[in-house]
């Protein structure tokens, strides 16, 4: 399962590579995964919210790589997701990559359209904006959302209930899905515990099944890997469950292209869509507002282009006209 999970990722970042490297890393990444059972904490990076706007956050880092490093665990380090970091970084192996190689740390980002208030989860960047009452900060996490097939839904709602130690109850499409894959029965519940994949704690989105919650097992964060829900480190969903109150509103938006217009210049960040099925989704993408943000400079056509071939989710400056 974690080969395929690994390989449905690697389409969506780059539909082009060849996944040859990929099967013989396999056994890599299963020892890698355990190795990382006892990992280090992660928690929200946080920003001062810029001026009204303006949507750029953040700083660009670099990482230089040591003995020992690969992306998972630098993306725990760095609490960026998984994706992200290869996205950025689409040249460097990401099990096996070369002492003294510098990465590129995602770490700077555009704020999603809408009002800053609540949670935000833009689903193409992997990523969840929490804006609390009364600051001038946002926290920003790595998570994970729903698999092709089984998509986190886009909706308006709220924080209607908060657990800790949720009982994981499977449901039926679950279970028969579970069973197709595997060949084995699930429990009809599974307490808190090691084995509970909610991990310690979890919030409700309003009244549905969709959930904010943690994970028993690190991996799968900053991926498209659950069966819907989102997921977050357990360090950074207990800090949620401490600090967001419920009824608190979230919002579930599909933002691929981020646009800004900063001083004396003009930003574009482009995270990978949703499915790339076929070669059409990639150009609904690029809608008026975008080409018109673009405008009619040759170089900012070719850098769009660019983005859209083979999007980095960096923030990219574009020439002012």
């Amino acid at each position: 399962m974690v080969f395929n999970y690994l390989r449905a990722e690697v389409i969506i970042v780059n539909s082009e590579k060849s996944f040859s490297k990929l099967h013989a890393y396999v056994a890599l990444v299963c020892s890698l995964l355990l190795a990382s059972f006892i990992a280090p904490m992660s928690f929200a990076k946080v920003y001062s919210l810029p001026a009204s706007g303006s949507r750029l956050i953040g700083d660009v880092i670099n990482h230089q790589v040591v003995k020992g490093d690969y992306f998972q665990e630098i993306a725990e380090q760095y609490n960026v997701g998984f994706l992200a970091l290869m996205a950025a970084n689409p040249e460097i192996d990401p099990f096996l990559p070369t002492l003294g190689q510098q990465l590129t740390i995602p770490s700077q980002m555009l704020l999603p359209y809408g009002q800053r208030e609540g949670i935000i989860i833009n689903l193409p960047e992997l990523r969840l904006y929490y804006f609390p009452k009364n600051s001038n900060k946002v926290h920003v996490f790595p998570v994970g959302i729903g698999r092709q097939g089984l998509e986190t839904p886009k909706t308006v709602s709220y924080i209607g209930e908060k657990r800790k130690n949720p009982v994981w109850r499977p449901t039926a499409q679950m279970k028969q899905r579970h069973f197709a894959e595997h060949g084995t029965k699930l429990a009809d519940e599974v307490p808190a515990g090691p084995n509970n994949p909610f991990g310690q704690y979890a919030l409700r989105l309003g009244t549905s099944v969709y959930l904010l919650h943690g994970s028993n097992q690190r991996f799968g964060i900053g991926m498209r890997a659950s069966s819907g829900c989102i997921r977050l480190y357990d360090d950074d969903i207990e800090w949620l469950y401490q600090h967001v109150e419920i009824n608190t509103p979230v919002r579930i938006v599909d933002q691929a292209i981020k646009l800004s217009y900063e001083p004396n210049k003009k930003l574009i960040e482009v995270h990978s869509p949703l499915t790339v099925e076929d070669g059409n989704v990639r150009q609904r993408t690029i809608s008026a507002a975008v080409s018109s943000f673009v405008g009619d400079s040759f170089d900012n056509r070719e850098r769009l282009k660019q983005q859209i071939a083979q999007p980095t989710g960096l923030v990219t400056e574009l020439t002012a006209n």
